[in-house]
């Protein structure tokens, strides 16, 4: 049964714990215990969870004490407080704190089976409803764009201040790096907002597929041509057109995209009517454009034309800081792009996504973790999902990071059967794995006890 979310059972008597457990683990819940206030914050700290049933007498720190504090820790966790000193003033100080509901003990397994299942079922389409709310909305502005790095704030404040200009903008930035994003992001900020944002990709297409579509064709302009079609300039009057990798035009197309620009007007291929153009040009390149001009590869005058307002993007490994944060915020769209209940990333996966260096960028960020979507077999993706290897070791050691995954998937299943002493049940949890798959990769890579 797959998983449905993960509940955290706090109760200071052992018997309560372990039947609570195994029930709501029938039910296709993930579930962990603690045996007191003190145990469930440490929990809190390490692991997001869907509901907390927990006892309101326990010694230390009480129920009521720990909901105040997964209040702040886990304000989307449903609380529900259990008792058997059923009195009106604690189930009231409960729900005024912020409880879901409140159980008598004791109480029969299938109302708790009701009360869990009505919960998971509205989380679900509380959280459904946001993505779905988002995916409609479909807008690019800054304050959606994810980050905390002093680098990337100081790119947005450029973005901003460019955006209200109508002058070109010019992005630069390694391959991956979100330079579509953050061109749709000036444009939805821009005076020119309510216009059309339209983008091409120069390295896409052959020099005389791209001419025809920047500055459209006339029927007859070419074999094939058997109407007449408005290019991206036409498309985006009044709008922002994006023009990708434009490093890699030829240099005829920089000769008419220089007349586009000194001029602002143009013929369609095969055409003798020049047509007026009202576009803000946002460009964007992988590439070392000054290199190029000193090279004679890119026209120098061209080049003047579109470094107005040069915004550079620093690549993601000089901007781990926003890692846990991109995790976050792609992991949101992909539970509604997907369909499934995901949690998070446990904290194995979040050390090695923090070690990797990332050349792709963000591309290649959001492909492993899509990839680690499909194959997770739980809510919580672990490395073994994200088939990335761990981080390198120290110099002198024989590590090597060129690993198979045969031999990083050993590696990590050695590890973690060593953290919970050989308890297949709780190692095949932290996997995410079922027993008889940990069972079966056992036997398969032969691990010994005594490794």
């Amino acid at each position: 049964m797959k998983a449905k979310g993960c509940i955290l059972v706090v109760d200071d008597e052992e018997i309560v714990r372990d039947s609570l457990a195994r029930w709501l683990e029938e039910d296709g819940y993930r579930v962990d215990t603690a045996p007191d206030g003190e145990a469930a914050l440490a929990k809190l700290a390490e692991q997001a969870y869907v509901i907390l049933l927990v006892d309101l007498k326990m010694p230390g720190i009480d129920g009521l004490q720990v909901l105040a504090q997964a209040r702040t820790m886990q304000p989307d966790a449903a609380v529900i407080i259990m008792t058997a000193y059923a009195t009106v003033d604690t189930a009231v100080q409960a729900m005024k704190q912020g409880a879901y509901d409140y159980l008598v003990k004791p109480f029969e397994p299938e109302e708790l089976s009701l009360m869990v299942g009505k919960l998971t079922n509205q989380e679900a389409l509380r959280r459904e409803n946001v993505l779905l709310r988002k995916a409609l909305k479909r807008q690019f502005e800054f304050k959606d764009l994810v980050s905390k790095s002093p680098k990337m704030e100081a790119v947005f404040d450029l973005a901003r201040t460019a955006a209200k200009s109508n002058s070109t903008v010019l992005i630069l930035g390694e391959s991956g790096t979100g330079k579509e994003v953050l061109a749709k992001a000036i444009h939805a900020e821009s005076p020119r907002r309510e216009g059309p944002f339209v983008g091409v990709s120069c390295a896409a297409l052959t020099e005389s597929l791209l001419e025809s579509e920047l500055f459209g064709h006339e029927k007859g302009a070419f074999t094939g041509a058997v109407g007449s079609a408005r290019g991206k300039f036409e498309l985006a009057a009044g709008g922002s057109l994006f023009l990708d990798e434009i490093g890699d035009i030829s240099p005829k197309l920089q000769l008419d995209l220089l007349r586009v620009l000194d001029a602002r007007e143009f013929r369609r291929v095969g055409g003798s009517q020049l047509i007026k153009t009202d576009v803000r040009i946002i460009a964007a390149t992988n590439r070392d454009l000054k290199k190029l001009v000193e090279s004679g590869a890119f026209r120098e005058d061209l080049y003047y034309r579109l470094n107005v307002i040069p915004v550079t993007l620093p690549p993601l490994r000089e901007r781990k800081e926003d890692i846990p944060r991109l995790v976050e915020k792609i992991l949101d769209d992909l539970r509604f792009e997907m369909r499934k209940p995901l949690e998070g990333v446990s904290a194995e996966a979040l050390e090695i996504l923090m070690a990797y260096d990332w050349p792709g960028n963000i591309r290649e960020f959001r492909n492993v973790l899509e990839r680690g979507v499909v194959l997770a077999r739980g809510p919580i993706l672990t490395p073994l999902e994200l088939e990335l290897a761990p981080p390198a070791s120290p110099p002198g050691t024989t590590a090597d990071v060129a690993d198979s995954l045969r031999d990083v998937e050993r590696r990590h299943i050695v590890a973690m059967l060593k953290q919970h002493t050989w308890n297949i049940t709780r190692s095949a949890k932290a996997l995410g794995i079922d027993r008889v798959t940990l069972y079966n990769k056992i036997k398969r890579y032969q691990i010994r006890e005594d490794e």
